[in-house]
């Protein structure tokens, strides 16, 4: 009886210890975090593409976290600067990702800024990137025998565009490629953004 309680009260200080470590001490860094200066909220549209990006399963191969010199080559990549806590203030739930099959989508936003260049790629990506792996999104256009008022027509190089009509992009590629367009963080992250505390 003396062993199973002596069992019973080591695992509980082991799961005390491994909570408070993993979960306490990086609350209480962090608990009173602000965003940077030039970090904003999602809009309604970037907040419906970002579902789209959760429910497409980007995040399977795509991270959203450039990590530091000392750990990788990520800026030599052109994906710009390591991230820091601060950037992610507004996202619920993070989408950090630990795959990369494809680049980082931290600055995407800014490396790529034509939502005319998001939806064509999201419509073929080896339109754009020749030897892609990236699965083609095609469900989320509709090929129209013409425009209509409102359309927003997805212009691809000849060799993929279907030979008659036009390819026009739903809401839900919109709302996806504004979500991308969204992901900029070439603000400056200056040490009191990231160390503010609440007075």
């Amino acid at each position: 009886m003396r062993s199973e309680t002596r069992l019973f009260a080591g695992a509980l200080v082991m799961i005390a210890a491994a909570a408070t470590a993993l979960v306490g001490l990086p609350y209480l860094q962090l608990r009173d975090l602000r965003p940077p200066t030039g970090l904003h909220p999602y809009t309604s549209d970037q907040l419906r593409g970002r579902q789209e990006y959760i429910r497409e399963g980007c995040i399977y191969c795509h991270s959203q976290q450039p990590r530091d010199r000392s750990q990788a080559p990520d800026g030599e990549r052109g994906w710009g600067r390591a991230s820091v806590a601060a950037d992610y203030f507004y996202d619920t739930p993070h989408l950090l990702g630990t795959m990369r099959t494809g680049p980082d989508l931290f600055n995407i936003g800014a490396r790529q800024p034509s939502m005319d260049w998001h939806l064509g790629h999201l419509y073929q990506p080896r339109a754009y990137v020749p030897g892609s792996i990236m699965p083609s999104f095609r469900f989320l256009f509709e090929m129209k025998p013409k425009a209509e008022p409102g359309d927003r027509v997805v212009t691809v190089p000849r060799e993929f565009a279907p030979k008659e009509g036009v390819v026009v992009a739903k809401p839900a590629a919109l709302a996806l490629a504004s979500y991308l367009l969204s992901l900029d963080h070439t603000y400056p992250v200056v040490a009191t953004d990231v160390a503010s505390r609440k007075e």
